[in-house]
């Protein structure tokens, strides 16, 4: 049995309550920080033979150099060769889906000619080198990679370096053949804040990358803050996150059970509920004590509705949109008759799912958008992963003669306002140089 706490908005309480639930287990842990720093330095002096070392201690994979924790391509092909129809069928499914979905992201090179016959415009262009960092803790996630390498073969990137943890030495099949799937040229069986470094900084065995996406644990997400700069990062991303604006029309069950879908996860996740009716939340709660014995990961969904769920009553939908926006969670589910009447006032969550048929479930595997999303509240200001992820935007400027001499004293101005003497004289002598005086 999980109780989850209970909150409603008319509490005189309710704004401290609210603010601490928020808060738990917020903050960067000292000990992970120093730990990961640690590994970084160690792999940028020491190259694979930290990775060897460190992959045998954490992962209990013996390898008698680095080449050696490299996967041959082959057996990506022959893991997906290997899968029975319903699951090679899955896989192909999703990433179709996926794929087209990401399609639509793809943003083109423009440019316009001003009347003097200045260009401007700005140019798009893929990354050369992309690490996706897949994880194989607590569950294999073959999605992670169709969700991390997809958009990237759709954004055009050159080239593609998977790293997966293989513990005591073993590798999840349906992973490798998601990796086959979904186009990766190289993957290594490396984790944690070493798989980062490497790909960072690159070893005599793992290539260096320009950017690294994808999912996991406090160390992983540690080390990918700590090297942004030194390479690009898709997000720090924290554990998984639902948030339920619901009313008393969908059937307690399928409420609960989407809360399990992210609880289950791991004991950190977050999992709320708004509705405006008390009883039914009742229901939801009997509904959550009747169904969780029967789960296969229930104690790790027990903990984390007892540290981070509730269910919290509100005065009516509209209040309820409003703590939506306040929350701003990863996956926002809108369980009530009609749900597009609510999208337009929904500034703030990762992806949106609407209606009582459309759990988050489906957002993970095969929907089309990504499942890459912003955690902690930081869908006030970032966005899922997509094709834009994976493409650089360089401006670009032509100026003919005249156009020069028509934005030089403009730029004169400014330069000599902020002190910039050498400025504004490169300015000047464009000036200088137009035909038309």
């Amino acid at each position: 049995m999980s109780q989850l706490r209970r909150l409603a908005t008319d509490d005189g309480d309710f704004e401290d309550r609210f603010s601490a639930l928020l808060a738990a287990h917020e903050g960067r842990d000292a000990d992970v920080e120093k730990a990961v720093g640690d590994i970084i330095e160690d792999v940028r002096a020491r190259g694979d033979a930290a990775l060897v070392e460190y992959t045998r201690r954490f992962d209990g994979l013996e390898a008698a150099d680095a080449r050696a924790l490299q996967v041959e391509h082959s057996r990506l092909s022959a893991a997906f060769d290997a899968l029975d129809g319903s699951q090679r069928d899955a896989l192909t499914f999703a990433a179709d889906r996926i794929r087209a979905y990401h399609q639509h992201q793809c943003q083109e090179t423009w440019s316009y000619r001003e009347p003097d016959g200045t260009l401007l415009g700005q140019q798009i262009t893929a990354l050369d080198r992309v690490g996706v960092y897949v994880p194989g803790g607590k569950a294999a996630y073959p999605s992670s990679v169709l969700m991390n390498v997809i958009p990237a073969r759709v954004a055009g990137v050159g080239e593609v370096i998977m790293t997966v943890p293989a513990r005591d030495g073993e590798l999840n099949d349906l992973v490798l053949a998601a990796a086959h799937v979904a186009g990766v040229d190289m993957v290594f069986s490396i984790g944690g804040a070493q798989a980062v470094a490497a790909l960072a900084f690159g070893t005599a065995s793992v290539p260096a990358v320009d950017k690294i996406v994808g999912p996991g644990n406090a160390y992983v997400a540690e080390a990918k803050r700590q090297l942004f700069g030194v390479v690009g990062i898709d997000m720090v991303a924290g554990p998984s996150e639902i948030l339920v604006l619901c009313d008393a029309g969908t059937p307690a069950d399928w409420i609960a059970m989407d809360l399990f879908s992210q609880a289950e996860h791991d004991e950190q996740a977050r999992a709320i509920v708004l509705c405006p009716d008390g009883a039914y939340m009742d229901v939801v709660q009997a509904a959550i004590n009747r169904l969780l014995p029967d789960m296969e990961r229930r104690d790790i969904i027990a903990e984390a509705l007892a540290s981070r769920g509730a269910m919290i009553q509100v005065r009516d939908l509209d209040e309820g949109v409003a703590l939506c926006n306040r929350i701003a969670p990863e996956h926002l589910e809108l369980c009530v008759d009609e749900p597009e009447q609510l999208l337009p006032r929904i500034r703030h969550a990762g992806a949106v799912f609407l209606g009582r048929h459309t759990p988050e479930v489906l957002g993970d595997y095969c929907a089309g958008p990504n499942h890459v999303l912003p955690t902690a509240g930081t869908a006030r200001f970032s966005s899922p992963l997509g094709v834009y992820d994976f493409q650089k935007r360089t401006s670009v400027i032509g100026c003919s003669a005249s156009g020069a001499a028509r934005l030089a004293p403009t730029a004169v101005v400014l330069a000599r306002g902020e002190g910039l003497t050498a400025h504004a004289r490169s300015a000047e002598l464009r000036a200088q140089d137009d035909p038309g005086n």
